[in-house]
């Protein structure tokens, strides 16, 4: 019973210490006047974002985005770097999705032809 409990341990252990820098709980940047806060967690082999909570200028609302997928299938590159697609609530449109990872702060950014012409948002942690 003690081995059991120790290995349990010691998973659960492993488990957070190894975990990737881009699993949490990030603010996003408004967009159209309202925020979110998106929890990103393994999906597969890499990593999708769901939201969470809804924000807007009187405070927290029930948003109809809540519980859909915002970062899709993000691949770790290396270094910080990740591709995959990103979703804007805004006008329900998928785009190409690149993220930046410096420590709390996330450069995020959804692209059109191929990566050339991209719109780009900073998120922050939220410990």
């Amino acid at each position: 019973m003690k081995t059991t409990l120790l290995a349990a341990a010691l998973a659960l252990a492993a488990g957070n210490a190894f975990a990737d820098p881009i699993e949490g709980l990030w603010r996003t940047q408004p967009d159209d006047g309202a925020f979110a806060h998106v929890k990103i967690a393994p999906c597969g082999p890499n990593y999708c974002g769901i939201i969470v909570k809804s924000f807007n200028d009187k405070g927290e609302y029930k948003s109809p985005n809540e519980g859909k997928m915002i970062v899709i299938d993000m691949a770790s590159k290396g270094e910080g770097a990740y591709q995959g697609q990103v979703w804007r609530p805004s006008n329900g449109k998928t785009y190409l999705g690149k993220i930046g990872l410096n420590g709390d702060a996330m450069k995020l950014a959804g692209c059109v032809a191929g990566g050339l012409f991209c719109a780009k948002q900073s998120w922050t942690r939220i410990k």
